[in-house]
């Protein structure tokens, strides 16, 4: 039996089913015979439409034949509506998993370039083009020699087509949209002015002709799946678009592709696309869609991104955890900031697991666009990630779980050619119902564990699948006190019980009350001739909380501090010691901010002020002749501040610190050239045997990180026991051969 169109297939074939049972011939003649064309029918235009089908049929060489400039016009063209699939539901029982992955591609794509001869640029025409050829070389493409596959086992093509004015307008304003509107008919010169004064953009004569199909793609790629037609899509396009902000383009974006593609579909489909979940895995923060979208209660945006405190690309603090959404889209806006590069296929599934999906399921999206830029893959530099296309496929198979499996996946970065087309081919091939390669055993990074936490911790106000998240919004009101200063008065009290170590008074405003206990000396420490400074981390406590209540049962709870024994050494010798813990929020006179990630920008403050007085009130003054400068977790960052701006040569004879997953920080000595070729020679940096720093492919760290020691030992209070005699040691060698200056 032959079937004249792809469309009528499903209402043909159940027509023979029926027939077949009323004759009682269903199981010996089961499954009938149906020729399905593979490449005659495209979804939504004409059989002469460049699109995906004439994409297919030319050649696969990287750059396309392309006109000799772009049209200057502003003509809208005609929006083709294609016809829902004709299935009844009641007689398909797998309607929806019967159809195909659409496919949207366009030659036309790579006209969008530098107009710069021999010069490079990471946003180029090559990187769709890469992706649709391997693509094309898996069997999932026909029309293109390579596939010899049924018709249900290749992509569906959707046909781009140029977005109008309109629908550009309902995201974008009239002077951006003039703006780039007129750079088609700019002089070259008038271009590289743009280029040079511009953030990360470039400009030739097909910019506004190529952005708009771009927008397009994203359109119709976005009504095939809401319409039924396809069951999912996949968008290679470009340029890019998460950056666009509505005034303006921004990092390579021209206008916001997705949030354009999610207004029209709110529009057109108001009954059955109202709820758009918008996932956004670029290693870049989507600052352009999360202006969009930032008061809009129906548009759920998430990110996960490096964000390195607002020094990474689109920089600023915009794309912290803190940006929650505003007004009436209050919640709906999800930032994931990684404070570091690096960050592995374990770290992404950790957030995705304990944020993204367990948002998402709560939010019920009616469709979930993911914008799916691929530089945090591994080998992408810009990124510095090690993101594997089986972590991709992980987590476009969790979306495909929600809206009914309505899952448009657009792309955005991506700048390794290899990178993004094996990234891309694992994720079309999820969406198009291949199982996801396993991922094996993950443990995600602390770095990881710490940014994901803050997240919750904030989420967890407007979201009730967080809600055991954080502790701060059911204590507000409550006046309760803070572990870490209840520990640390426990650690005074033992401390001077052991050894006599006094409380150091600190008489500086705000340092005073954030460190009240924080500071501990032995009596002795102005008058030994050998000190040790301590900075540390609060001591780790293990335990086991109430899953509903989050009451830790003080029974199975347990306070593990190794560095005590670091102190009871140092005081049976006779050392002075002065001992700081630092912690990683600070106590406020006025305690009242509610969840406490927001104090860290404060301690980390309060704690340089705090090294500076040490430093003049303690430390220069006394009489130690020998000093060395001991740091423990990320309280490491203060001996490294001690050393970085405190006059100290003349006694400092060694520094050792230890750091399990934070960042490894270095000195830098103004105007001493010499003092890191010192530090290297003089210190001991025990780091986590699975810290960043030890990644394949990564460069070796420079002298004035310090004489690198990677750990046999995961987690500090491990690594504090290994290694403690081997530090003991070190400083009496040195103690004992450096003489009294």
């Amino acid at each position: 039996m032959e079937v004249d169109s792809f469309e009528s297939a499903p209402t043909l074939l159940n027509e023979r089913l029926n027939t077949l049972l009323d004759s009682g011939r269903a199981l010996e003649s089961w499954p009938p015979t149906i020729s399905v064309p593979l490449m005659e029918q495209t979804l939504d235009g004409p059989s002469d439409q460049v699109g995906v089908g004439k994409g297919y049929e030319g050649s696969l060489g990287a750059h396309s034949p392309r006109p000799q400039s772009g049209p200057t016009s502003d003509q809208d063209v005609p929006l083709h509506i294609p016809r829902p699939v004709d299935i009844d539901p009641s007689n398909d029982p797998l309607a929806v998993s019967s159809l195909r992955t659409g496919l949207c591609y366009d030659a036309r794509f790579r006209w969008h370039a530098i107009p710069i001869d021999d010069d490079a640029h990471p946003e180029e025409p090559q990187r769709v083009y890469a992706i649709y050829q391997i693509l094309c070389e898996a069997g999932l493409v026909s029309g293109n020699g390579t596939s010899t596959a049924s018709a249900s086992k290749i992509l569906f093509p959707i046909n781009a087509r140029l977005a109008d004015k309109a629908e550009i307008l309902m995201v974008h304003t009239p002077d951006h949209y003039a703006f780039v509107k007129r750079t088609a008919g700019m002089k070259p010169n008038e271009r590289m002015a743009l280029i040079e004064a511009g953030d990360s953009i470039y400009y030739n004569d097909m910019t506004f002709y190529c952005s708009k199909l771009s927008v397009g793609g994203a359109i119709e790629s976005c009504c095939a799946v809401v319409q039924g037609r396809v069951k999912n899509a996949v968008a290679v396009i470009r340029p890019p678009g998460h950056h666009a902000v509505p005034h303006e383009a921004q990092g390579f974006c021209i206008f916001n592709n997705v949030c354009v593609a999610a207004r029209v579909c709110q529009k057109r489909f108001p009954s059955t696309c109202r709820k758009i979940l918008i996932f956004d895995w670029d290693v870049h923060h989507g600052n352009g869609t999360q202006d969009t979208f930032y008061e809009d209660p129906n548009i759920l945006y998430i990110s996960v991104h490096v964000h390195q405190n607002g020094a990474f690309y689109p920089r600023g603090n915009n794309g912290d955890h803190l940006h929650c959404g505003a007004g009436a889209g209050v919640g709906k806006n999800v930032n994931i900031p990684w404070t570091e590069k690096g960050m592995t296929d374990a770290d992404y599934m950790y957030a995705f697991q304990k944020v993204v999906m367990p948002i998402a399921a709560e939010f019920d999206p009616d469709l979930v666009i993911v914008s799916a830029g691929f530089d945090a893959a591994e080998g992408d530099e810009l990124g510095g990630c090690h993101v594997s296309p089986a972590c991709y496929a992980q987590m476009t198979f969790g979306m495909m779980s929600l809206a009914q499996g309505k899952v448009v996946v657009c792309l955005e970065g991506g700048y390794n050619l290899h990178s993004i087309s094996i990234s891309a081919l694992a994720v079309t091939r999820t969406l198009m119902g291949e199982p996801p390669d396993r991922l094996g055993h993950l443990v995600a990074s602390d770095v990881a564990a710490d940014d994901v936490q803050k997240v919750m911790g904030r989420q967890s106000r407007y979201w009730a699948c967080l809600r055991c998240g954080d502790l701060a919004w059911t204590n507000e009101g409550q006046k309760g006190e803070r572990m870490h200063d209840v520990i640390r008065q426990y650690q005074s009290v033992e401390l001077y019980k052991n050894h006599t170590m006094i409380n150091l008074l600190i008489l500086r405003d705000g340092v005073s009350r954030s460190f009240d206990n924080q500071v501990l000396a032995t009596q002795n420490f102005a008058s030994a001739e050998t000190l040790i400074l301590v900075f540390h981390d609060p001591p780790d406590v293990l335990g086991v909380s109430d899953p509903r209540t989050n009451q830790l049962v003080l029974h199975n709870t347990w306070l593990h501090d190794h560095l005590k024994f670091y102190l009871k050494w140092a005081a049976d010798a006779g050392y002075g010691v002065i001992d700081v813990n630092v912690p990683q929020f600070v106590s406020q006179l006025e305690d009242n901010q509610g969840s406490s990630e927001e104090e860290e920008p404060l301690s980390v403050r309060l704690t340089k002020e705090l090294v500076g007085y040490l430093w003049e009130n303690y430390i220069e003054v006394n009489s130690a002749k020998k000093l060395f400068v001991l740091g423990v977790g990320q309280a490491h960052s203060a001996a490294i501040h001690f050393l970085n701006t405190c006059d100290c040569a003349s006694t400092l004879k060694g520094a050792i610190n230890f750091v399990n997953h934070a960042s490894l920080h270095s000195v830098r000595k103004d105007m001493d050239t010499f003092f890191a070729d010192w530090y290297k020679r003089n210190s001991l940096v025990f780091v986590n045997q699975n810290h960043l720093i030890f990644a394949p492919g990564r460069k070796a760290l420079k002298r004035k990180f310090g004489h690198i020691i990677r750990s046999p030992k995961d987690g500090m209070s491990d690594m504090l026991a290994f290694h403690q005699g081997e530090v003991q040691q070190w400083i009496e060698a040195r103690n004992a051969a450096a003489p009294a200056t």
